[in-house]
């Protein structure tokens, strides 16, 4: 008999590791997400029940499938039943053919092109994608995208039924038609990646998101090498996953990229990162994605010159902000600005961002209170820290926020 614990822990890591390739292939026969999370659930549940007694079997995820399936089936033929749909298409609906593989190598891409559909609106696209392809819980997207949790859970429900009602196809759209939706699929992405890298993520997500993003957007990149943007956001993930083991410093607190040891960044992914971003250029359409990469490349730079060329990240920066002009390109346009013309300058900026979701978002807060700090009004950096604190969900960014505000002269 295996133990309760060992099946709470193999089940834990195939949800983590496989719910987006599942539920991906389940919502492909059916059309409709929402149940096909629901019978991925059951799933999910049964395997708990059943795995502690019966062992765990030699494929879980088949295993879950399977299960999934026949639940979903169960549904369809209840409904049926019910409302005097024909049986036979009710069972066709639920047990029919997966989405052919060969035109894409990855399921979750196929949801993903669906979810960017213009039937979801573009404001949810991000969201929906983040939660039903890389399962990532609704209270961690709506901290990522500085909104309250229960308005997020209320949009995705909206999305989903949208989806289903208009009857989108679960099917990816030709390679003409990618384009259109591409720009929320590369966000997405970029998404998933930064929920990781800005330590928003559960503990669960936390580094398997991270590689998700990665594994993505290198399809993306061989699907379409003619779409710069693709190719940047390829080049800016493997950048910035090349610097990801020394982000952390031995009291767990985060590193700025200029504190970080060069020895532990990842060469094969800087030299991955910096072919793609030069596929990119030679296209000739620059975008956010290939901002954002050469802004990684240029911290990059300092593994072979010793030292961070801050001016020409400024220009980059206000390069970035003025082609996506969001709170987190102003955010890191401030701290960047603290270098180059002074930490008043930074705060100048930052007094710019008003509205709830600014005072929300904790990366602001973040920073205004070291540059605060750096000015010498230590009262205000001591309020500021409390608030970037409060809105700091997860221990290693939290024990951080604490130590500098500890670090403060007392008032």
């Amino acid at each position: 008999m295996v133990e309760l614990a060992t099946a709470w822990v193999r089940a834990e890591t195939t949800a983590r590791t496989s719910y987006g390739r599942l539920l991906a292939l389940l919502a492909a026969q059916g059309g409709d997400i929402a149940t096909a999370e629901d019978a991925l659930a059951e799933a999910f549940e049964q395997a708990l029940r059943r795995w502690p007694h019966a062992g765990v079997p030699d494929n879980p995820e088949a295993w879950l499938l399977t299960v999934a399936r026949n639940r979903r089936r169960d549904r369809y033929r209840s409904a049926a039943h019910r409302t005097g749909v024909p049986l036979e298409e009710a069972a066709h609906l639920a047990v029919g053919d997966d989405a052919d593989p060969d035109s894409i190598p990855d399921h979750r891409l196929a949801l993903l092109f669906v979810c960017a559909h213009p039937a979801v609106e573009a404001t949810v696209r991000t969201p929906l994608m983040l939660q039903t392809v890389l399962g990532v819980p609704a209270q961690d997207i709506a901290e990522a995208f500085a909104v309250p949790a229960t308005t997020m859970r209320q949009r995705l429900v909206r999305a989903k039924r949208r989806l289903r009602d208009a009857g989108v196809p679960f099917a990816l759209p030709d390679r003409d038609a990618m384009p259109g939706r591409l720009a929320g699929v590369l966000e997405a992405v970029y998404g998933a990646y930064t929920i990781d890298w800005q330590g928003v993520a559960g503990p669960a997500e936390r580094g398997h998101l991270a590689g998700e993003a990665l594994h993505l957007a290198r399809i993306l990149a061989g699907l379409l090498p003619g779409e710069p943007e693709a190719l940047g956001l390829a080049s800016l993930v493997c950048l910035s996953a090349a610097r990801g083991a020394a982000r952390t410093g031995p009291d767990g607190g985060f590193l700025a990229p200029d504190e970080q040891d060069t020895a532990d960044w990842d060469g094969g992914l800087i030299e991955e990162g910096e072919r793609l971003l030069r596929s990119a250029y030679r296209l000739g359409r620059p975008g956010r994605f290939q901002l954002e990469a050469a802004i990684q490349s240029v911290h990059c730079a300092r593994r072979v010159t010793g030292r961070t060329d801050w001016p020409a990240l400024r220009t980059l920066h206000r390069a970035l902000l003025s082609a996506a002009p969001t709170l987190g390109a102003t955010v890191s346009l401030a701290a960047v600005l603290a270098r180059t013309d002074g930490p008043a300058a930074g705060l100048a900026l930052l007094d710019t961002l008003t509205g709830p979701a600014a005072q929300r978002f904790q990366p602001a807060w973040a920073t205004r209170a070291h540059l605060l700090a750096l000015t010498g009004n230590h009262t205000a950096a001591r309020s500021a820290f409390t608030q970037a604190i409060a809105l700091t969900t997860h221990p290693a960014p939290r024990r951080h926020l604490l130590a500098l505000r500890d670090r403060l002269p007392a008032p």
